[in-house]
């Protein structure tokens, strides 16, 4: 049985084999690219379920890679750096990552990550089904979401940020609460992504980013969907 296919995309031979080995290990299919023009050909020939992208790569490098894959993909991408800035992490995160793991890492740390990224919520029983306004339409059973006079194309985690805040639509959810609910509990301590992540959303469904009037910051606490 397997859980998934894994591309794994790194300049370096080494790295790819042991990865291969520890992933095949723990039940995963694995394919390899040596470089970020190699992933781009071969993602669509091997439709991977998730991609393993080694940020610094001669040529094209890990966030080119990864903007040019969200441009026409939907595909979860776990960026992998021995960088640990938060200006690493968010410009990561701003190309499309859907995460992001510091070298060295432990393999459970990794396995860990890969599961919450290839993780698909379902609607929360009981919750709503979608959510209706002039200018903002929500179906959570068809992941459809329109937007201003045009049809939006969210991110896997992005639905489900906003899933989460329409789910909880006048109450303000804090950070902690949306990072578990969204990437899994070993998360929390990661707003970084959240910042990110909304102002991806607020930039596809607010009229004006810059004023919202849908996902509403609540200062020191986290955010809030005011529904009309």
């Amino acid at each position: 049985m397997s859980f998934g296919r894994i591309l794994v995309v790194d300049d370096d031979p080494q790295i790819r084999r042991v990865m291969k080995a520890t992933l095949v290990g723990h039940s995963y299919e694995v394919m390899e690219a040596r470089t970020g023009e190699e992933a781009l050909e071969r993602l669509p020939q091997e439709m991977p379920n998730l991609v393993l992208l080694d940020m610094n790569m001669p040529g094209m490098g890990g966030l080119e890679t990864c903007r040019a894959i969200r441009a026409g993909s939907d595909i979860p991408v776990i960026i992998l750096s021995v960088r640990n800035t938060e200006k690493d992490k968010v410009a990561a995160l701003d190309a499309g990552a859907d995460d992001y793991v510091t070298k060295p890492f432990g393999i459970e740390e990794l396995l860990a990550r890969i599961r919450a990224a290839l993780r698909r919520s379902s609607s929360p029983e009981g919750g709503p089904r979608g959510f209706s306004s002039p200018d903002l339409e929500i179906d959570f059973d068809t992941r459809r979401v329109h937007a201003n006079g045009k049809d939006v194309r969210l991110t896997p985690k992005e639905f489900e940020l906003l899933r989460h805040l329409v789910t909880h639509a006048g109450k303000p959810v804090s950070h902690r609460e949306l990072l578990q609910a969204v990437w899994g509990p070993d998360y929390g301590d990661e707003p970084e992504y959240l910042r990110v992540f909304i102002n991806q959303v607020r930039k596809k469904i607010e009229a004006n980013p810059a004023k919202p009037k849908y996902i509403l910051t609540e200062p020191w606490v986290g955010y809030r969907f005011a529904a009309e």
